[in-house]
């Protein structure tokens, strides 16, 4: 998925604006590749790994690994308000799980500290039938 149907996918979930879903998807996939344990490289989308290398690898120290924190550093980097940056942070998680088969979801997911289950919707089992 390319990022500008990445960003209009997260800016419908979340009813933002196309320049605010924009810059609330960059915040959220550098903090989430901030808090990747082993690293990030070939884990997102080749569209949106990219778009992550042109923005800078982030602006900061990562802080507390917990997700109220993680909601806190995407609203300092998006410049938005809590609730906001948690509206965009679910829509981003809700539109990579689209965007990935689910196998990576769930390995993706596996990389974020375990108190993160709740930020991400559930992880359909495949069937074993």
């Amino acid at each position: 998925m390319r990022f500008p149907l990445f960003v209009d996918a997260v800016s419908r979930r979340a009813g933002l604006p196309t320049a605010q879903a924009a810059t609330i998807a960059r915040a959220v996939l550098q903090t989430m590749v901030e808090r990747m344990s082993g690293g990030a490289a070939g884990r997102l989308p080749d569209e949106l790994d990219g778009y992550l290398a042109e923005a800078g690898s982030g602006d900061g120290p990562p802080g507390a690994p917990g997700p109220a924190d993680f909601v806190r550093r995407v609203g300092e980097r998006a410049g938005t308000d809590e609730a906001t940056a948690r509206a965009g942070t679910g829509a981003v998680f809700a539109t990579l799980r689209e965007a990935v088969t689910v196998d990576e979801f769930r390995d993706m997911v596996a990389r974020l500290p375990r108190d993160f289950d709740g930020m991400t919707e559930p992880i359909p089992r495949p069937d074993d039938a």
